[in-house]
């Protein structure tokens, strides 16, 4: 009996750095993993590379910023600064002070009636123009009239006794001098010297009465007559008729309360200007000063006038002087109630000088300058007059002749080099 003999099969011996394969898994072959590794460490190192440039970039152009900032410092504060300057100049010209004005007639007025009665004529209208006495309007008044008939009808009626009074006087006077004598010499009785006399002196004391009651009657007629002359109505001076309140035929009456307003006229030859000064131009304000005025809707014309008068006391509310100036307007050219500039030019005590705004500098400490001395700034503090916008009128910190910097630099310090420009 014949025995097989199964045959061993060498089975392979995988090496440990071989890689074994699994099924559906790509062989790598020791070749392929040592390229990897090489590529592996090559983008590593160019990584690196990358991250050491960048660093390198980063930290020169701090570098050259910083540096180039420092030179820039270095020769910003190294730099001498160029300014633009003014010499300013003590002026002692007038003062100019510029005031709203109202204008108003220089006279104005009102016409009542002082005679009760219908209007019979009217000779005037709005804006006729009239001189004094011309006759505007006359009231039809009979009963005054008659009235004043009836008053001098009475006088002569009085004149006529007391020319009767007078008659009776003396021929009681001479009785009693012919019974006084009589008496004396005992032809008569005393009881008829005491008559006698004591009947002149009544006739004396009728003269007195009948005098005083033709005076009163004189009066009267006077009274009477007065307002029969108020039937015309008279413009009581030269201007023009600003206002017209009746027409013919019009029932006015004499009422002091109620009276009716006839006419209103006013006198625009010469205009008053009514300014109000602020306290602070009132004491260059003098009567007699000379003004001009400029009205808004009139330009290019300028009208010339004084300051008349002024109130002489500033009013508690609004610190303020009430002052006039007359301004002749013969031609017409204004009318009141205008509104209008007036320039008043006032003297200075003290010089001023003129600054440019762009010059001042305001800090803290106040309004202040730059002013030039030699190569260098020094700062002047102001004492300011007033404010005029593009200018400053000062009166204190400057002296004649000052070269004050217009626009100076923003660090501007005592001390500061600079140049002229």
């Amino acid at each position: 009996m014949n025995y097989i003999v199964p045959q061993k099969t060498e089975s392979k011996q995988t090496e440990p750095n071989e890689p074994v394969a699994r099924q559906g898994t790509p062989l790598v072959t020791p070749e392929t993993a040592r390229l990897r590794r090489r590529a592996a460490r090559r983008l590593a190192l160019g990584a690196v590379l990358v991250v050491l440039v960048l660093v390198g970039i980063g930290t020169w152009t701090h570098v050259a910023r910083s540096t180039g900032a420092e030179e820039a410092l270095q020769t910003r504060q190294a730099a001498v600064p160029l300014v633009r300057f003014v010499q300013v100049k003590a002026s002692s010209a007038p003062l100019v002070v510029d005031l709203a004005g109202n204008m108003q007639a220089f006279d104005a007025a009102t016409l009542y009636a002082r005679a009760t009665g219908y209007i019979s004529t009217r000779n005037v209208d709005i804006g006729s123009r009239v001189h004094k006495g011309d006759v505007l309007a006359v009231i039809a008044a009979p009963d005054l009239d008659q009235q004043l008939v009836q008053a001098r009808a009475q006088l002569l009626q009085m004149q006529a006794s007391l020319q009767q009074s007078i008659a009776q006087r003396a021929l009681a006077h001479v009785t009693n001098q012919r019974t006084s004598r009589l008496v004396k010499d005992g032809w008569d009785s005393r009881q008829q010297g005491d008559q006698d006399r004591t009947t002149f002196s009544t006739q004396s004391a009728a003269v007195a009465v009948a005098q005083a009651n033709v005076a009163a009657q004189v009066a009267q007629v006077d009274r009477l007559a007065e307002l029969t002359g108020f039937e015309k109505v008279l413009a009581p001076f030269d201007g023009v008729i600003t206002a017209r309140d009746i027409d013919i035929g019009n029932l006015v009456t004499a009422d002091a309360a109620t009276g009716t307003p006839l006419f209103s006229i006013a006198r625009n030859d010469v205009l008053r200007v009514q300014v109000y000064v602020p306290q602070e131009d009132v004491f260059g304000l003098k009567d007699g000063q000379d003004a001009t005025i400029t009205v808004p809707q009139l330009p290019g014309k300028t009208f010339h006038g004084r300051v008349a008068r002024n109130a002489a006391s500033l009013g508690a509310n609004t610190r303020t002087l009430l002052a006039e100036v007359d301004v002749d307007n013969a031609d017409g050219a204004l009318s009141p109630g205008l509104y209008g500039i007036v320039h008043i030019e006032e003297p200075r005590d003290n010089p001023i000088m003129s600054v440019p705004s762009q010059a001042v500098i305001f800090d803290k400490t106040g309004l202040s300058v730059a002013i030039m001395e030699g190569d260098h700034i020094e700062i002047r503090h102001l004492d300011v007059a007033a404010d005029n916008g593009a200018t400053l009128d000062v009166r204190g910190g400057l002296k004649d002749g000052d070269k004050v910097i217009v626009n100076p630099p923003v660090d501007a310090a005592d001390g500061m080099k600079v140049r002229a420009s």
